[in-house]
């Protein structure tokens, strides 16, 4: 996906509130931009790191600004804005460009399913294939040598997303779960067993009923996020 208008730079100050961050602009006003991530953000959000924000048209906006990208102050290029996740891997596979997930007639997005009132992301279709449900999470925590992991938080919500994809995987459909790696350091993806156990737990069980796991990292640039290439999942 392309940005546009074009991404704008400024200082980080602090984010607060989730939702909420405020930053220094190039003419050294200040101002306080919408923060589209409920995370953590270990290590994406430190004071004095370069920001890029896009800006809406929409007048009922009460932040006309939204934090989409980090740049490190070691070189590292984060987008931190979790819905961006969903829009290039949709891209990708409308563009043929992930070979484990081709070959399908149709995509729906945002399909009801399971026991649990669950949305999955994605549904691809064709008569003559299993249907495939996908559920897309970013990755975006860095640690160790290159070694990402998800989630960055306790998250019962990613919890009960395994359990609908084991359900799924159990009646002989394809089930997946695909790691958008939105941190240009990370080199290979594990479940973090040392934020959320229970998770590393249900992961572990979900592969065994037959769920897939896929990691692929974007290129990430102030003008453009594109998925790139399949990286390592790390047991």
């Amino acid at each position: 996906m392309n940005y546009t208008p074009s991404l704008q730079s400024a200082t980080l100050i602090k984010r607060y509130k989730r939702f909420l961050a405020d930053i220094a602009l190039p003419d050294g006003t200040t101002t306080t931009i919408h923060c589209a991530n409920t995370g953590a953000m270990t290590g994406c959000a430190d004071p004095g790191s370069t920001i890029w924000y896009s800006t809406s048209d929409n007048p009922k906006r009460k932040y006309a600004h939204s934090w989409e990208l980090t740049q490190t102050q070691d070189g590292h290029w984060i987008c931190i804005n979790t819905a961006r996740a969903n829009q290039i891997v949709v891209e990708a596979l409308k563009n043929n460009h992930i070979p484990e997930l081709s070959g399908y007639a149709s995509l729906r997005t945002e399909v009801k399913y399971g026991t649990e009132n669950s949305r999955v992301d994605i549904v691809l279709d064709d008569p003559s294939l299993p249907s495939c449900f996908i559920e897309v999470k970013s990755v975006t925590l860095l640690e160790d040598d290159g070694r990402g992991y998800f989630p960055d938080a306790v998250t019962t919500r990613g919890q009960k997303h395994l359990r609908e994809l084991a359900e799924v995987a159990a009646t002989g459909q394809r089930a997946v779960l695909f790691f958008a790696v939105l941190h240009s350091g990370i080199e290979n993806v594990a479940a973090a067993r040392h934020i959320d156990p229970v998770y590393d737990e249900l992961l572990e069980q979900a592969e065994k009923a037959g769920v897939e796991v896929l990691c692929y990292r974007a290129e990430i640039s102030p003008t453009a996020l594109t998925l790139s290439q399949r990286i390592e999942f790390a047991q």
